[in-house]
C-alpha cells in the first residue's frame, strides 16, 4: 500500500489542469495542459488509493485493470513496473486514460464517502510516462504459428484482438475500409480528445511486431466473405455498430440535416491539414446537435472550433440529478448530470424537449419545431402549449447507433442478426460459421471503449483456442455475460 493515510492526509481530487477556454477553441490540441508539478500531483492521488480488502475498481472495469497494484508503483514512481502491470490488461492505456468515462472511479471503494482516486489521469500519465522514458516495445512472439487471421475493422476491438493474436504467433493482417487505420479512433474522436500521434505511435509498435494493415478496403466488396474463408485459418469480425439511429420526422430531406460521423471525420481530416472537397462547417451558423452523448459532445467541441454562430445540443431525457439516483447506488455506473471540457467551451444545453419537424427555405433547413415532452409514462409525451422554433442552419444528429449492416460481409458469411442488430454469437464469441468469431460493438452493441478493447482480447483467446486447441491469451470475461451487461 503506497501510504496507509494517504486518503486521509489528502482528500481532494486533482486533476490535471485544461487549457484556458478561449485558447483552446483556436486550436485542435488536446485540451490538458502539461505541467511540471503534475508528479507531485500523481503522487498525492496515487497515495489516497486504500488498497481495500475487496477492490470494487477491478469490477468497475471491464477490463480488470489492476488498479491498486500499479497506484502503489506510481507512487513509488518505479513506472516500469506500473506499465507492465497496466498492459498485463490493457493493450491501450494511451487510448482509454484518454476517452473511457472512468466506470472505475464510480465504483472506487474512497468514493462512498470522499472523491473517488483519479484512476483514469493516473492510467494517462503512466502510458505517457512510460513512452517518455522508453519503456515501451514491440512484444515479439517466441515462434511462429503457420495460421492466418483476418481482422475486420481497424477500431480499438480490432486492433486488440489483432495484437494478441500476432504476440501469439500467428499471421493477422488488419482490413479496414477507409484510407487510414484506426476506425473511430481516427476519424470518430476529435483531435482535442485524443490527438491521433497517439493512435499513430501505437500502430508503429504493432507494426515492428508484425501485424499487417491493409486499409482502403471494401470487404464485402471486392474481398467478399468467401474470399477471407478461402484465404484465412479465422476470421474476426470487428466493423463496429455503424448504421446511425435517423429521426423520421417531417423535413428531414431539407439540405444541411447530416448524421454526426458525416460531420466528425470530415472535421478530422481538415485538422490534420487534408483537404477536404464540400466539407460540412458550422462557421457563421446556428447548429443544433440532436442528442445529449459523447458524440454530441465531440460536435459541439467541434462546431466552437469552427467558428459556430450558436450551438445547442438537445436532449429528449430530463436532465439528470447532479448526485447518486437512489437507483443507481455505489458501486453501478450512475446517470448524472456531467460536463466535459467541450461543454465547458460553451453552448446550450436543453433538457426533455423532442423535436417534431424541420422547417427551411430553398431546400434548406433554417428551423427546427420543438416541444417539451413529459417522461413520466416512460415514453416521450409531448405538453401542449410548449412548441416553439429554434434556429438551425446545420442539424448533427447524434444519437447513437442501430447495429451492423446486414448487407455485404454479413450476409455473404450466412451469419444471423439478433433484434438490436447485433451479430449473433456463442460464449466464446464464435458464430455459426466454423472459424469466423465477433467482438466489440458488431456482436455488443454501441458500447465503451474498454468493452470493446476487452472484447478484442477475450476474441483473441477464443481464436487461439480454436487454431492450437489451447491458449494462453487472457480472457477478461465471456460474450454472453458482457452481452447480458450491454
Amino acid at each position: 500500500m503506497a501510504d496507509p493515510r494517504g486518503f486521509l492526509t489528502h482528500r481532494e481530487r486533482e486533476l490535471p489542469v485544461r487549457r484556458p477556454v478561449g485558447v483552446r477553441i483556436r486550436d485542435w490540441r488536446e485540451v490538458y495542459e502539461v505541467r511540471e508539478e503534475d508528479s507531485a500531483v500523481l503522487r498525492r492521488q496515487a497515495s489516497r488509493c486504500m488498497d481495500c480488502g475487496v477492490p470494487f475498481c477491478h469490477s468497475g472495469c471491464p477490463l480488470g485493470n489492476l488498479i491498486p497494484e500499479w497506484n502503489d508503483l506510481v507512487y513509488h514512481d518505479r513506472f516500469a513496473e506500473a506499465i507492465e502491470r497496466l498492459h498485463a490488461t490493457n493493450n491501450f492505456p494511451d487510448f482509454t486514460g484518454r476517452l473511457c468515462p472512468a466506470p472505475c472511479e464510480t465504483s472506487c471503494v474512497l468514493g462512498i464517502n470522499q472523491p473517488a482516486v483519479t484512476i483514469k489521469n493516473i492510467e494517462k500519465s503512466i502510458i505517457d510516462v512510460a513512452f517518455e522514458r522508453g519503456l515501451v516495445h514491440p512484444q515479439l512472439p517466441d515462434q511462429l504459428t503457420d495460421r492466418t487471421v483476418a481482422v475486420i475493422g481497424s477500431g480499438p476491438s480490432g486492433l486488440a484482438a489483432a495484437q494478441q493474436l500476432t504476440r501469439a504467433g500467428h499471421t493477422v493482417a488488419v482490413y479496414e475500409r477507409a484510407d487510414r487505420i484506426g476506425g473511430l479512433l481516427r476519424y470518430g474522436i476529435p483531435e482535442f480528445k485524443m490527438e491521433k500521434a497517439h493512435l499513430d505511435r501505437r500502430l508503429d509498435q504493432m507494426r515492428a511486431e508484425g501485424t499487417i494493415f491493409r486499409p482502403s478496403t471494401d470487404v464485402g466488396g471486392e474481398l467478399t466473405g468467401q474470399d477471407l474463408l478461402e484465404r484465412y485459418d479465422a476470421v474476426v469480425l470487428a466493423m463496429g455498430a455503424t448504421i446511425p439511429r435517423d429521426l423520421p420526422v417531417p423535413g428531414r430531406d431539407l439540405g444541411g440535416i447530416h448524421q454526426a460521423m458525416e460531420y466528425l471525420p470530415q472535421s478530422n481530416r481538415a485538422s490534420q491539414g487534408e483537404e477536404v472537397a464540400g466539407q460540412i462547417s458550422a462557421e457563421g451558423r446556428d447548429v443544433v446537435i440532436i442528442g445529449g452523448g459523447d458524440t454530441g459532445a465531440d460536435c459541439l467541441g467541434t462546431a466552437l472550433r469552427q467558428g459556430a454562430r450558436t450551438v445547442t445540443q438537445l436532449e429528449i431525457m430530463p436532465r439528470p440529478s447532479e448526485e447518486r439516483p437512489a437507483a443507481q447506488p455505489w458501486p453501478t455506473y450512475p446517470m448524472i448530470f456531467r460536463v466535459s471540457s467541450a461543454h465547458e467551451e460553451g453552448g446550450d444545453r436543453v433538457y426533455g424537449v423532442n423535436t417534431a419537424e424541420f422547417l427551411g427555405e430553398d431546400g434548406a433547413v433554417t428551423h427546427l419545431r420543438l416541444s417539451e415532452v413529459d417522461m413520466s409514462s416512460g415514453r416521450p409525451v409531448p405538453v401542449p402549449g410548449t412548441e416553439r422554433l429554434l434556429p438551425a442552419q446545420l442539424v448533427l444528429l447524434a444519437m447513437g447507433f442501430t447495429g451492423t449492416p446486414r448487407v455485404g460481409l454479413v450476409e455473404q458469411l450466412g451469419l444471423e442478426v439478433d433484434e438490436r442488430g447485433r451479430v449473433r454469437r456463442g460464449d466464446d464469441f464464435s458464430t455459426s460459421v466454423p472459424g469466423v468469431f465477433v467482438a466489440g460493438d458488431a456482436g455488443r452493441g454501441q458500447s465503451l471503449i474498454v468493452w470493446a478493447i476487452a472484447e478484442g482480447r477475450s476474441a483473441a483467446a477464443s481464436v487461439d483456442r480454436y487454431l492450437r486447441g489451447t491458449t494462453e491469451l487472457p480472457s477478461p470475461i465471456a460474450a454472453s455475460t458482457m452481452q447480458l451487461l450491454a
